[in-house]
């Protein structure tokens, strides 16, 4: 009689030593088999872990014979009895490693062929191989952790916001196409021809208009949509948590925020953190780290250095400060002089591939009690501007100094790549070290030399500050936006806002992102709307559960975090999705292919 593998009495990793003397009915897949003599272990694998059977030949010869057909990834149902493990054998790195279960029936419930890849802890197979059997990937402790952490992430997410008097409500997968940042994935309409849904990049006017409604406090773990180019952290598809708070400044967003961190670090990695999270400006952090989420885990800043450059004779540094918005900066390097000329040219190599002109330096160090300039463009300084240099960036004899030189622009992504670059090849990162901070007071507007125009730095419906309200009529350009992101060891968790509640306000918004009165009411004539009928003061964020989990885990990529993600061309190999459709599917959505042909070979 085939054993009742619906009756399973506990999963694998949980039989221990309390278990010793009971009868356990066990399932799962074969992880190894070893045949000692005649005697035959199986390592048997479920989500929890691995329990180890060991079938004997004159105990339980109808077991044994079944145990010499095993291979790996059967999968299979057994009783049996626990067992400690004799004097020497036990692995106390395991729960059920103090035990085993001596087996007196087996089915094999199914076989398998020899997976493509071992389903191991770690393994060297070609990741689009991996993602094309991601069922047998799945099976692999790492991606079994990861999914289960994401899910108990989940949850504190849900019931620390229901705590805390949130509701969470669904908003609308099918929504209309507004596109002003990353290409929307648009979905043809069959019941009204030639028009289109789009599958919403963020639930953001949904929960805006959730505010207008009265529901006051909203969250959402969400499913988002964007059409972009994929690099590592990217998916086409991925999952927010969205919030959104009615009658609040930022300071109650981001005290909420914070709770929640604390609570999670607390619960998943039982790691201590306490609020309040440090704040900083985004101009701080451009002009001391050169991007607008810092890792503030090593120092390294940025000083500029402009005022000294200007008194030296490096065309580099002068041509710099010639244009409009030219600036010379440097970072020091403590201890750096030991760098080798090896290391440094290869950090030049590196710093041309990113599109610098190459790498102005200096190592500093002391002659008969004088502090000098030594190497690189050293002799473009005379003891005067040598101590004004040491002055201004804080050297110290035995430091190296990095200079940059350009538009400002330019200078913050040069010398936020060399100090990142720097922390990594000098270890200057310290381990298990979780540094959050708030980034704050951002730009409105960005402008657009090329097409002439300003975009939004957040997005349209961000709030500048009251006292910048007065000069959107004049220079949007220098208004500054309530709006916050949230930076964990220089990676963007999260972004968000104190939104406009002003109808005249978001209008002259749009207006100065070029949006003419028609285009507004045609794309956000809903919004104008419902701006008119009472809407209260309100703000959220949105914070990547993805991005989040990833950290948790300590996972490579965001593709390790997902159950099913796409490769970086946004295909999936094991579905083979996107693919053609036939025909008749697309005259019922009155569609015609345009495909480029395929060049000639």
């Amino acid at each position: 009689m085939p054993l009742p593998y619906n009756q399973r009495t506990t999963y694998c990793a949980e039989v221990g030593a309390d278990y010793v003397g009971k009868s356990v009915l066990l399932c799962g897949w074969v992880h190894n088999r070893r045949d000692h003599g005649g005697m035959v272990f199986i390592d048997l694998r479920d989500r929890t872990g691995l329990v180890q059977l060991k079938f004997n030949p004159e105990t339980d010869p109808g077991a044994h014979t079944i145990a010499g057909r095993l291979r790996s990834e059967f999968c299979i149902c057994v009783r049996g009895h626990v067992a400690a493990r004799p004097e020497g054998l036990a692995n106390p790195n395991l729960k059920s490693g103090m035990i085993e279960v001596n087996v007196h029936e087996i089915d094999i419930l199914s076989e398998s062929p020899t997976p493509r890849f071992p389903i191991e802890e770690n393994i060297d197979a070609n990741e689009e191989l991996r993602l094309e059997y991601r069922y047998l990937d799945l099976r692999r402790t790492p991606m079994q952790k990861a999914l289960i952490t994401r899910h108990r992430i989940a949850k504190e997410i849900r019931d620390y916001f229901d705590d805390h008097g949130f509701y969470e409500i669904e908003t609308p997968f099918l929504t209309k196409s507004t596109p002003e940042g990353a290409r929307d994935f648009l979905v043809p309409s069959r019941v009204i021809p030639g028009t289109f849904f789009a599958l919403p990049q963020s639930p953001q006017l949904f929960k805006q208009l959730l505010m207008m409604s009265g529901f006051d406090r909203y969250i959402q773990i969400v499913r988002c949509f964007r059409d972009e180019d994929l690099r590592a952290d990217r998916q086409p598809e991925f999952t927010q948590l969205d919030l959104e708070m009615s009658f609040v400044q930022a300071i109650d967003v981001q005290n909420i925020i914070e709770g929640l961190i604390a609570r999670l670090m607390k619960k998943i990695l039982g790691v201590e953190v306490k609020p309040p999270f440090p704040r900083m400006s985004y101009d701080q952090a451009m002009a001391e780290y050169g991007i607008d989420r810092p890792d503030t885990r090593y120092d390294l800043r940025i000083r500029d250095v402009s005022a000294v450059a200007k008194r030296c004779e490096f065309n580099v540094f002068l041509d710099a400060l010639a244009k409009p918005d030219g600036c010379v900066r440097c970072i020091r390097v403590p201890g750096g002089a030991e760098m080798t000329r090896k290391e440094i040219d290869t950090l030049t190599e590196d710093m041309k591939g990113i599109g610098a002109g190459g790498l102005p330096l200096v190592k500093v160090a002391q002659e008969n009690g004088a502090v000098v300039f030594q190497t690189g463009i050293a002799k473009f300084f005379n003891p005067q501007t040598t101590a004004e240099m040491c002055a201004a960036s804080g050297a110290q004899p035995g430091d190296l100094l990095l200079f940059a030189a350009d538009r400002v622009a330019n200078v913050c992504k040069y010398l936020s790549w060399l100090r990142e670059t720097v922390a990594k090849r000098r270890n200057l990162i310290p381990a298990n070290q979780w540094n959050f901070l708030w980034v704050q007071d951002f730009p409105m507007f960005e402008y657009n030399e090329e097409d002439g125009r300003h975009y939004a730095v957040h997005h349209p419906f961000t709030a500048p500050r009251d006292e910048d309200l007065h000069l959107l009529d004049t220079t949007p350009a220098k208004a500054k936006a309530k709006a916050y992101d949230i930076v964990l060891n220089g990676i963007e968790l999260g972004g968000g806002s104190i939104r406009i509640h002003r109808t005249e306000v978001q209008q002259q918004v749009f207006k100065i992102l070029h949006l003419t009165p028609e285009e507004q009411t045609a794309k956000f004539g809903f919004l104008l709307e419902a701006l008119r009928y009472g809407p209260p003061p309100h703000g959220g964020i949105a914070l990547g559960l993805d991005r989040m989990v990833m950290l948790f885990t300590g996972a490579a990529s965001i593709r390790d975090v997902f159950s099913f993600p796409k490769t970086a061309r946004a295909y999936c190999p094991m579905t083979q999705a996107p693919s053609p459709v036939a025909q008749a599917q697309l005259d019922e959505l009155y569609l015609r292919l345009n495909v480029p042909a395929k060049p000639a070979k």
